[in-house]
């Protein structure tokens, strides 16, 4: 029996959509395949045996067990040869028989893999926002990823289906399936639907747990499917906002299911978690009083850029070049944002076949938004802690921002110096905003491992796919 009285509780008429696979959805597509049977994989570097599993299909998935994100070199086949690779499946416990073999090369000759195209995925999320505008407006929508987002139709369910005799559970369901046959015929690809005749978050469970393995792919979960379906899931981390540490804390408690956390002591758990432990007990218990009109906006109080590097970097120098260019990048978005930060922090990831942690380092400095001063203190702090080792990741953030305006002089300091570095700074951002951000850079952009005209041309890190960068 739940504590909470739900007829007290809010109620709107939600669908959380999610495109099926959406990236090599969108690719099967545009080849004449057919997303669900169709073994496709978007990998970057697609040439060669070092690229990255970026997205996948259903078949691929299921065929050789591998999840979105993931290395070429796990894969049971060869990219070039496409022929069986024993240690791999080794490694995996698989047990080789022949037939498996003949199986596994089967599937790798049929598999297509392509390298990815952003400009493609962002015109085809286009194009279902304006089937979904179709159905509520602009305010009712509230896009979660590039692939999934959440649309109130509350006020759309008497229009789209006016037959009264109908219960509001039927009448959102008849709408959600219009909405996913008109996601179908624009774009040919497919929608899952998780609905609720209640709150947004019962609609992202429904989706979750029950609509992605059904044959309609839609799902309604509402206050009275609490008891039935949300406190019956195998695991904590099986509801949305339960990650593994998370789950870890409450099992500490005693709490090892959802129902358990749903009649849990609030109080407890607020002493444990803060406010987070009052949310997850009414998230337990179904209720969810956010609005899809007005979504949450997290303060955040950072900037940062991160990138897998194309390579292993090894040479010092040119780790040192690909950490200035990013430590200018995001110099260039505190500027746009009329901010500077107080807090320097980088994040170095090695090699696969580096036996070492990654390293990471920050320190605090007097407010900035100077390319010349951040790029010092990016270089400084990786200085202190690399003792070599093949990196391939980097990252850099900037944090604990203050307004542009807020400045701190010393005695020491050149003030005319310092406002000629700024003025510079934004006669750089305004000529690179009007004509690329290529037409003013430096000579080390010339260098064989600098990433700042290749990642120019980029979306989201991955290809613009015919575009000339976000300009």
């Amino acid at each position: 029996m739940s504590l909470i009285d739900y007829r007290r509780e809010p109620r709107a008429d939600i669908a959380f959509f999610d495109i099926k696979s959406f990236y090599a959805s969108v690719e099967c597509v545009e080849r004449g395949l057919h997303p669900l049977t169709t073994s496709l994989c978007v990998m970057s570097r697609a040439d060669n045996s070092k690229g990255l599993i970026l997205a996948s299909s259903p078949t691929f998935k299921r065929v050789f067990g591998r999840n979105n994100v993931g290395r070429a070199y796990d894969l049971p086949f060869d990219i070039d040869t496409r022929r069986f690779r024993p240690h791999i499946a080794r490694q995996q416990g698989i047990q080789m028989t022949p037939a498996y073999i003949r199986w596994i090369e089967t599937w790798a000759k049929r598999t297509v893999i392509v390298p990815p195209r952003m400009g493609l995925y962002i015109e085809r999320n286009m194009a279902i926002q304006h089937v979904l505008k179709r159905y509520a407006p602009a305010s009712d929508i509230l896009p979660y990823s590039i692939d999934e987002g959440f649309i109130d139709l509350t006020q759309s369910l008497n229009y789209f289906v006016p037959d009264q005799s109908l219960s509001r559970r039927k009448r959102l369901d008849l709408v959600s399936s219009h909405l996913q046959q008109a996601i179908w015929t624009e774009t040919g690809v497919y929608a899952t639907v998780g609905m609720s005749n209640a709150n947004p978050l019962l609609a992202k469970l429904a989706l979750d747990n029950e609509a992605k393995n059904t044959p309609t792919m839609r799902a309604n979960w509402s206050y009275e499917d609490v008891p039935t379906k949300v406190w019956q899931l195998p695991q904590l981390t099986d509801f949305w906002g339960i990650g593994a540490r998370t789950a870890k804390r409450l099992n500490k408690l005693g709490i090892y299911t959802v129902k358990e956390l749903a009649h849990a002591n609030p109080d407890r758990l607020k002493k444990e978690f803060g406010v987070i432990g009052v949310q997850l007990f009414f998230h337990a218990n179904g209720v969810d009083e956010s609005k899809v009109s007005e979504p949450y906006r997290p303060k955040g109080n950072g900037l940062g850029n991160s990138q897998i590097l194309p390579k292993d970097y090894v040479d010092q120098r040119g780790i040192e070049l690909v950490l200035a260019e990013m430590a200018e990048q995001v110099a260039i978005r505190l500027r746009k944002r009329h901010r500077k930060t107080t807090n320097v922090a980088i994040h170095v990831g090695y090699s696969r076949d580096e036996e070492k942690r990654g390293l990471r380092a920050s320190r605090k400095v007097d407010p900035t938004q100077n390319t010349k001063e951040l790029i010092q203190h990016v270089l400084a702090l990786f200085r202190q802690k690399y003792d070599g080792g093949a990196v391939r990741r980097i990252s850099v953030r900037y944090s604990g921002l203050v307004d542009e305006s807020y400045t701190v002089f010393t005695l020491f300091d050149d003030v005319e110096a310092i406002d000629r570095a700024n003025h510079l700074d934004r006669t750089v951002d305004q000529i690179r905003e009007k004509y690329g951000y290529l037409a003013l850079q430096k000579a080390t952009a010339l260098c064989e491992d600098s990433r700042s005209i290749a990642r120019s041309r980029l979306i989201g890190g991955h290809s613009a796919g015919g575009l000339d960068g976000l300009e």
